[in-house]
């Protein structure tokens, strides 16, 4: 029954860590496309930083990305169309990925 019980604490701790590991992607991936839109508006420095913060706060709202995304395309305005803000997510989706890998090793 040990060995059962060694198999079901090993199942639960890798789907918290791969959940950890996709939560953090996520932030990451956030505050990459933040930082993407604010220099897009002109930001930069402390402001970009702010905005950035702002971008993965919005994550919050709701479960799914599309918070995300009506955050920065309302910021954005006729700066980039959805196609490219979805394209640009997905991207810093493949970075923000490799960073926290990284990180991790």
């Amino acid at each position: 029954m040990a060995s059962f019980d060694d198999r079901a604490d090993a199942f639960e701790n890798k789907y918290a860590h791969d959940a950890e590991m996709q939560f953090k992607a996520e932030a990451r991936r956030n505050k990459l496309l933040g930082l993407w839109a604010a220099d897009l508006m002109g930001k930069s420095g402390e402001d970009a930083a702010a905005y950035a913060k702002e971008v993965i706060k919005a994550d919050f709202e709701e479960a799914g990305d599309e918070d995300v995304y009506r955050k920065v395309s309302g910021d954005l305005g006729d700066k980039a169309d959805e196609a490219t803000i979805r394209t640009k997510m997905k991207a810093l989706m493949v970075e923000a990925k490799a960073q926290v890998m990284a990180e991790v090793k």
